[in-house]
């Protein structure tokens, strides 16, 4: 069928009889099927159109396929059947573009709420009784405008179910309302022309991009459920001056500050191998990254985010820190920090009934903590918006080399097409203009998201109130170790009593999931469930197991443990002053009256000459 030709295309029902629908094969396939509804007047009733008589070859609605991409030529029967109500429900399930998707447990929980605004009587403007409503007093939608921009602080972003119930409002119901995932890569599969660059054509050649600010967000709210989250995580920086980087564990949650939002709640942060200095973070190579994910689901939390710090100390007496982001002369995130929080977002994308995909945007969240106005340690949120993941993902955004807040988008080449982006500005004589995206300012692909603690502090691991803390991992560099001396030094602190206490802590939990010397590598299911229901009868039927009994028995016969074999200097605000250079130390000392076994890295008391973990000679 030419796309050019005007085609007609008989659609027979058993109630309604034959009717007849104009169309062109270039049609998207949700058009075509918005003139079905309109020709036989449907309405809010439940239907389907079929290619056969014995309703095969459904037809499902997109905007992604085109009626040429289901063969329907000029003259062809269709066959259109009514469903029963609750088959074709006229809510959110009846604007799905019928797929099955396991959406997150929160969208679940948003997609039954009402989502209205609900107002008290205006004792002024309304002249009603008690019982009634009026245009003063009414429920507004959840994605009212005038209302959001009148709040306090007002919100500048719709909510993503906001936005969703924004989409399938109106007379249909948004039965034909879909999300479409952005592509900036040629259509494969086309047999009118050479692969590219060979040939392009119209039908596989990936629109041109026009980039918006994106009104709504998947994330309102980031909230770290105590402060000493990230108190922990910054003494990286304090001991060291260099940046450091973090994964965000925690849960999605309704957010009752939005209508129908959503806030990511922070129960722990992990921090991946990574090269780090004052000025760059390299990421490495994480063996145990499968085994964190594993022991994070047990426990009821999941990666909701990444964390890392920006932070030049300006005052060591004051504890102030310079502030070079977020003003008119600098930039909020870099390009490239850009480029890696979109593939981050693309790592965890947003299930999504609504898209053809099955997902759309993603609720990963990144977090900067850097300097503000007053010279004070921040967090600033932020997402980057869908158009950005998507020029991401299709390798079509890089960084610009001396300009931290330009991006530039790749031209096209024998081995990659890419189209043409443009953003649109305002000039200093109020016209509005369009300039392609060579640069590109990386403020367009930015929403950004306020980061919070609680009033009220909560923790989902161990409130220590005082007590020595686990090893947090991959911190060697600082003579911050995971080992057996320091599984002892922690756990002794703690009565039998107190084991669940003991045991609910992160970092704990990952060091014995992750521990080849200790049997409990694979033994931990009870245990995780114990500290995630902070259930102390399973925790204790954990402590009487032959494994868990193993390991006490290792630290008993190991003796106390040995004092650390480094202090830690601190260079950070508030820090003291570092100790003059040669000055002795008592930990040097004490690390003369140890020695690490070649064969396990176990550390060994001088007094030994076999090793108290694997037995095997000193030398």
């Amino acid at each position: 069928m030419s796309r050019s030709k005007i085609a007609t295309i008989r659609i027979q029902s058993p109630e309604y009889g034959t009717k007849r629908v104009e169309t062109q094969g270039s049609e998207s396939i949700a058009d075509f099927l918005n003139k079905v509804q309109k020709v036989f007047s449907l309405g809010d009733i439940g239907w389907k159109v079929f290619k056969s008589r014995e309703k095969k070859d459904w037809i499902r609605t997109t905007r992604a396929k085109t009626v040429d991409h289901y063969k329907i030529k000029h003259g062809d029967m269709l066959f259109l059947m009514l469903t029963d109500t609750n088959e074709a429900d006229c809510s959110m399930d009846a604007a799905a573009p019928f797929i099955t998707v396991g959406e997150d447990e929160v969208d679940q929980i948003l997609a039954k709420e009402d989502g209205k605004i609900y107002r008290n009587r205006n004792e002024q403007y309304c002249r009603h009784g008690p019982l009634g409503k009026c245009l003063h007093c009414s429920p507004l939608e959840p994605y009212d405008e005038q209302y959001l921009a009148t709040c306090d602080p007002p919100i500048k972003y719709l909510s993503f179910h906001s936005y969703i119930r924004k989409l399938t409002g109106g007379v249909d119901k948004g039965k034909f309302a879909t999300l479409e995932n952005l592509s900036c890569r040629i259509k494969p599969g086309c047999k009118e022309h050479l692969p590219w660059p060979g040939g392009i054509c119209t039908k596989c050649q990936p629109n041109a991009v026009t980039l918006n600010r994106q009104r709504y967000r998947h994330i309102d709210n980031i909230l770290f459920e105590n402060p000493s989250l990230c108190d922990r995580f910054l003494n990286y920086w304090r001991s060291t001056g260099n940046q450091r980087l973090g994964m965000l564990y925690g849960r999605y949650e309704p957010h009752k500050d939005v209508p129908l939002g959503i806030k990511a709640t922070v129960a722990a942060i992990y921090e991946p191998p990574q090269k780090n200095s004052k000025n760059k973070i390299e990421l490495l190579p994480d063996p145990n990254e499968e085994v964190v994910h594993r022991v994070a689901e047990q426990l009821g939390i999941r990666p909701i985010g990444w964390i890392f710090t920006d932070l030049v100390a300006e005052d060591l007496k004051l504890g102030t820190v310079k502030n070079f982001r977020g003003n008119i002369d600098s930039h909020f995130l870099s390009a490239e920090e850009c480029i890696m929080a979109a593939d981050f977002q693309n790592k965890y994308t947003n299930p999504c009934k609504l898209s053809s995909d099955g997902h759309f945007g993603s609720k990963f969240v990144t977090v900067i903590v850097t300097g503000d106005s007053s010279n004070q340690i921040h967090f600033e949120g932020y997402q980057v918006t869908n158009q950005c993941m998507a020029l991401v993902r299709d390798d079509c955004l890089i960084p610009t080399k001396d300009a931290p807040e330009l991006g530039y988008i790749k031209e096209s080449s024998n081995e990659q097409y890419v189209p043409d982006v443009f953003y649109k500005y305002t000039d200093e004589y109020g016209n509005e203009v369009t300039q392609l995206a060579r640069p590109l300012p990386v403020e367009y692909l930015l929403v950004d998201i306020t980061a919070a603690f609680p009033v009220e502090p909560k923790s989902t691991f161990t409130d220590y109130n005082g007590l020595k803390t686990f090893s947090i991992e991959n911190r060697a560099d600082i003579g911050e170790v995971q080992d057996f001396n320091n599984l002892i030094s922690y756990m002794e602190q703690f009565p039998p009593e107190k084991f669940l206490e003991a045991v609910s802590d992160f970092h704990l939990l990952l060091f014995l999931a992750t521990n080849d010397m200790l049997p409990l590598k694979d033994k931990l299911q009870t245990l995780l469930e114990a500290v995630r229901f902070q259930d102390k009868r399973l925790a204790l039927d954990f402590k009487k197991t032959e494994n868990w009994a193993t390991v006490e028995e290792m630290m008993a016969a190991h003796g106390p443990a040995p004092s650390p074999s480094r202090q830690t200097s601190y260079v950070g605000p508030g820090a003291p002053p570092l100790p003059p250079i040669g000055a002795s130390s008592s930990a040097t000392a004490a690390a003369s009256d140890r020695w690490t076994c070649a064969h396990c890295t176990f550390i060994n008391q001088s007094t030994k000459t076999t090793c108290d973990m694997c037995s095997l000679p000193q030398h």
